[in-house]
């Protein structure tokens, strides 16, 4: 998991007792948690730390790396240890460390199936039937006398149930067409993922 020279520097500001005291980061991380898990603007704290003294952008740039920090970990589903060396990095203190990762472990369940229910998942194909109809006439011409393929596709879309139905006919050209359009993404997925 690698995070951004940004938001690496928003955790170093989050573990620095100058910027952010010990109380006023136990609250962060608080808010961090539910501003995810309730999936609610949870920012009322910035007016507390206005109130506080403490510098309300600092306070920002610690919020969004901690969210940053959180979401990136549950997506890599990173366990405490992970998590802990990162933070060292960040030249979190140890005390800090075991707070953002006690709190990290408590709730990475809910964080990962919130992810998991935001995302935008495209169906994936899971079957695939099909058929060879002899075309002889249609309604739009007298004669065609061609192959069409029907094709059936079952699909299934994470975190919802069932199987659902893509069915469409092409000719042979259009099924060639599509073959080598399929290999194509196939190839392209292929050096992507050896990059």
């Amino acid at each position: 998991m690698e995070l951004s020279s940004n938001i690496q520097e928003g955790l170093q500001v989050a573990g620095d007792f100058t910027f952010i005291p010990d109380s006023f980061f136990n609250i962060i991380v608080d808010f961090v948690c539910k501003s995810i898990v309730d999936l609610q603007d949870q920012t009322s704290f910035l007016e507390e730390a206005a109130a506080k003294g403490i510098n309300v952008a600092l306070v920002k740039q610690a919020y969004g790396s901690l969210l940053t920090l959180f979401l990136e970990a549950a997506k890599h589903d990173a366990d405490a240890s992970n998590l802990a060396g990162l933070l060292e990095d960040c030249k979190f203190p140890s005390d800090r460390i075991a707070k953002v990762t006690e709190i990290f472990v408590l709730h990475k369940p809910r964080i990962r199936s919130e992810l998991s229910r935001t995302a935008n998942c495209p169906p994936h194909i899971v079957d695939v039937a099909w058929r060879l109809d002899y075309c002889i006439k249609d309604n739009y011409l007298d004669k065609v006398n061609e192959p069409v393929y029907t094709i059936d596709l079952k699909t299934e879309k994470p975190g919802e149930p069932g199987l659902h139905n893509v069915q469409f006919s092409c000719t042979v050209e259009q099924l060639q067409d599509l073959v080598w359009k399929l290999k194509d993404a196939t190839k392209c997925l292929e050096k992507i993922a050896q990059v």
